[in-house]
């Protein structure tokens, strides 16, 4: 729905709310001081806590500015100076909560077998070979 006609207070305005950061430089100190602080008091960083720190009121409102050109590049390396907070914890006593918010960074949580043996693939090799290597394995068991 548009403004009616002769609302002043509508004039110019292309929609939506002002942007929160016009200067590249003023969000990279906020984002400094924040990694500051949290050093300082011995907090965690986190994504929701740069978003509060930054002023948002939601973590989108962080997200967004990651795809204005002029904030791209900050917000892409604050956010991976919280992932790499997290990845620290991993060597910690519980690495649960790192773990869930790294896989909520995209990180993946899978295996990979390899099911080549000495260059040949199980499916390429004879029946004969296959059981004459599954023998061997049975008698190496046997031996020990």
């Amino acid at each position: 729905m548009s403004a009616p006609k002769g609302n002043k207070n509508a004039l110019g305005n292309e929609g939506g709310r002002p942007a929160f950061y016009t200067d590249p430089d003023k969000l990279q100190l906020v984002c400094d001081n924040y990694f500051k602080d949290c050093k300082t008091d011995k907090e965690p960083t986190t994504i929701t806590g740069l978003a509060l720190a930054l002023g948002f009121s939601t973590r989108k409102s962080l997200l967004d500015y990651s795809e204005k050109v002029e904030f791209v590049n900050i917000i892409k390396k604050a956010k991976l100076k919280v992932e790499c907070e997290y990845e620290k914890r991993l060597s910690g006593n519980s690495p649960t909560g790192a773990i869930f918010a790294l896989k909520n960074m995209e990180w993946k949580d899978s295996q990979q077998f390899d099911h080549l043996n000495n260059g040949n693939s199980f499916n390429t090799i004879s029946d004969a070979e296959l059981v004459a290597r599954v023998n061997k394995l049975i008698e190496a068991g046997k031996q020990k």
